[in-house]
């Protein structure tokens, strides 16, 4: 027996209430059971009990044996001072609070059905990364578009955290905090943080002033990125250091990069940090007012038009200063547009959604999701082959956050797909 199958039996009070009685033999009629507490101190707490002939206002505790009451100290911890009630799967010692009166006990043993004891243990002991892969025909439709849509939200809602962390180190400027947001996910995994790096040292309130002027943009994003201190290849690349450093000095602007920062080995010419920052300087210079832009998203449609720009002729030709392509460099690839939808706009609106109240910014984040295309990894591929729907980016999204948050921390007494199977017995 665990403490949390005990926390989930009294919370849905999936037991046998007919004639409880305390270890006392005085009859428990449970009002409320209370509310479940997820910060220090009881278990359960604002209850309402009747015990005996006396109704009880206070905290509930349960533990698996009574003796981990003393185990835990709570009769030294004024924190526990207002148990009413100490709910015990096994009652084999006299608790007592810090005054010393004792703590009237409800043993559980015996009162919750075998049936739903073996449901529990039998996904509690699940060989498999999913625990209930091999039940899933018995959930039904309901259940599980209840639980991707609650278990999305609660994806979204963690990411729009790291948004507002960001916003609060940028004193709540939103186009600055979307701009940096956008230029991370624009190194993806390999370069996100000199891109971060390279936006917090570029401040959108410069770059807007010459976002008309594609070679402004350029100057200050290679410049401040490293790419212009040393002696130039060519002379666009000339062109660009004489352009930086006019802008350098007006702008009094601080360190930036330097080359060394930026990881090319393994990655594909495509994928060079040079050629991404020409992409980001080239939707610098197309997209304006940025933040305004990026708040109107809603479908892959809008990401498209947004993102998907042309970078300057130099770079539909070059892949780095003074290096030929010999062929003419695509614009940001579809993939790569999604992508940015998924972790950085789609979190964005729901965090502006959350900082203005307007639930429309949040429906926003969703249509958005749903109109892209499933992300196609190890994770849903695993789904895949149990047969689970993956048709959007929503679907992936919702089920890349219940493998991991839920599925392989055995944390089934929380998902609602392991209520219902437990429920069901």
């Amino acid at each position: 027996m665990q403490e949390a199958f005990l926390h989930f039996i009294w919370q849905y009070q999936y037991f046998d209430k007919r004639a409880l009685i305390t270890s006392e033999g005085a009859s428990v009629n449970i009002i409320h059971p209370g509310y479940f507490n997820t910060d220090a101190g009881p278990d359960f707490k604002e209850a309402r009990i009747r015990i005996g002939e006396m109704e009880w206002r206070g905290h509930v505790e349960l533990h698996v044996h009574s003796s981990d009451w003393s185990v835990h100290a709570h009769q030294y911890d004024k924190a526990y001072n207002n148990v009413i009630l100490h709910v015990v799967w096994k009652n084999n010692q006299e608790a007592r609070r810090q005054d010393e009166t004792v703590l009237p006990v409800v043993e559980l043993q015996g009162l919750v059905s075998e049936e739903m004891i073996f449901s529990y243990k039998k996904l509690l002991n699940s060989p498999y990364n999913i625990p209930c892969e091999k039940q899933l025909h018995n959930i039904s439709d309901i259940t599980w578009i209840s639980t991707l849509d609650k278990i999305l939200m609660e994806r979204l809602s963690a990411k729009a955290n790291s948004v507002n962390e960001l916003l609060s180190d940028n004193k709540q400027d939103w186009e600055e905090t979307a701009y940096q947001l956008l230029a991370k996910n624009f190194g993806f995994k390999v370069n996100s943080e000199p891109f971060l790096h390279l936006a917090r040292v570029l401040p959108y309130k410069i770059l807007k002033k010459h976002a008309d002027n594609g070679i402004q943009v350029e100057a200050l994003v290679f410049g401040q990125a490293g790419f212009l201190d040393e002696d130039p290849v060519d002379g666009y690349q000339s062109q660009l250091a004489k352009e930086y450093a006019f802008l350098k000095h007006k702008y009094q602007m601080q360190e930036g990069l330097s080359v060394v920062q930026w990881r090319f080995l393994r990655l594909r010419p495509a994928n060079f940090p040079t050629v991404r920052l020409a992409q980001f300087a080239g939707m610098i210079h197309h997209i304006h007012p940025l933040f305004k832009s990026l708040l109107e998203t809603e479908s892959v449609k809008d990401l498209r038009k947004l993102l998907i720009v042309e970078q300057s002729q130099y770079w539909s030709e070059h892949y780095q200063f003074g290096k030929s392509s010999g062929k003419k460099m695509a614009s940001l690839g579809m993939s790569s547009v999604e992508n940015i939808g998924i972790n950085t706009i789609a979190p964005l609106l729901v965090a502006y959604g959350q900082y203005t109240d307007d639930a429309s910014f949040i429906d926003k984040a969703v249509a958005l999701l749903q109109s892209i295309k499933a992300e196609k990894n190890k994770i849903t591929n695993y789904w895949s082959d149990l047969g689970v729907k993956n048709s959007s980016a929503f679907d992936s999204q919702a089920l890349i956050q219940l493998y991991n948050e839920y599925c392989i921390k055995h944390r089934c007494l929380s998902c609602n797909i392991g209520v219902s199977l437990i429920h069901k017995s």
